[in-house]
């Protein structure tokens, strides 16, 4: 439950400035999270409030999203962190089905986007749900395609102050490059694996629970490194002791300078070649080390790959039906 583990992270470390983001198991029905006022909006507002400002909490309030001003050091660039609602553009989310824009939350996305170009911010998107699309089953975004293409559009518009994106939901490790109309790398997305591990019918392989520490460069907020810790449990069962260890560390893992969109991209394309050891080590780190020996190779591959470097439907169209970027 959010209020258990709000009051868990408050308990232990009572001093850390948190900026929470809502998921779609987070509220019951599952996934329905709903278009404006409501209880559940309510109740996160009053559990966050030693976290959050005045106007964060008000949009929380009217949507589930919001946005504040983190400031490291007064004579450094503002960062804003924006938190969104993905879960309104969730496919299963009925509530939302008919709606040009939830909660009016694109429009509200836009303006404090526009409003941190004007004033000189960097800006971090947070959300539990991605964009683009899912790396395990083929031509399917984690939101609903046409709202898909909208944050796109925005995100690549706005790619000159938005210095990250963070994710979550696949419980998987992977990560995505937004690629301008012309191709040029502008924006590093990560999808950070959860510390609840899952296992289904389509999705064959499983994973370990994993948490990680990002690394970034305080004059602009690019990020340069990430620290990926695991648990593995196969292990842990067997011990009946969890044991957490460093999984990677991405810069050393890939031989990468940073996590700039740059090279990450770079390295992306090193993916496509037969055989390819970086796509071996990246497949093995999407299952979080998960003991589970699956050869991901064909149409398995044809899907990560895409999903890496495709995040709009063209292009990604594109690259599945051709068979690679």
């Amino acid at each position: 439950r959010s209020s258990d583990l709000t009051t868990t992270i408050r308990g232990l470390f009572p001093g850390l400035q948190v900026f929470p983001a809502l998921g779609n198991h987070d509220y019951w029905p599952q996934d329905q999270l709903p278009a404006g006022d409501s209880e559940i909006y309510s109740a996160v507002a009053e559990q966050w409030r030693p976290w959050l400002n005045d106007e964060a909490l008000s949009t929380l309030k009217k949507g589930g999203f919001y946005s504040q001003i983190y400031k490291a050091d007064s004579k450094q660039i503002p960062l804003r962190i924006i938190s969104l609602n993905t879960i309104l553009y969730y496919g299963p989310n009925k509530v939302t089905k008919n709606m040009t824009d939830p909660a009016n939350q694109l429009e509200w996305l836009e303006n404090i986007l526009e409003s941190s170009r004007q004033n000189n911010e960097k800006v971090y998107i947070i959300a539990h749900v991605p964009i683009g699309y899912l790396p395990f089953v083929e031509n399917t975004t984690a939101i609903k395609t046409h709202f898909n293409e909208r944050f796109v559009h925005m995100f690549r518009q706005y790619s000159d102050i938005i210095a990250g994106q963070f994710y979550g939901h696949t419980r998987r490790d992977s990560f995505m490059v937004l690629l301008d109309k012309k191709g040029n790398p502008v924006n590093s997305i990560f999808v950070a694996p959860a510390v609840t591990p899952i296992k289904g019918m389509v999705q064959l392989d499983g994973n370990n629970p994993g948490f990680r520490f990002y690394q970034y460069q305080p004059n602009d907020y690019s990020v340069l490194d990430l620290w990926q810790y695991y648990l593995n449990l196969t292990e842990a069962n067997i011990k009946k002791d969890p044991n957490w260890n460093l999984e990677y560390i991405m810069t050393k893992a890939y031989g990468i300078k940073d996590l700039r969109p740059e090279n990450l991209y770079e390295l992306a394309k090193q993916f496509t070649a037969e055989r390819s050891p970086q796509f071996e080590l990246y497949y093995k780190h999407y299952l979080v080390s998960y003991d589970y020996h699956y050869n991901c190779s064909g149409h398995c591959k044809i899907n990560q790959v895409c999903a890496v470097q495709c995040v709009d439907e063209a292009s990604y169209t594109k690259c599945i039906s051709g068979g690679r970027p």
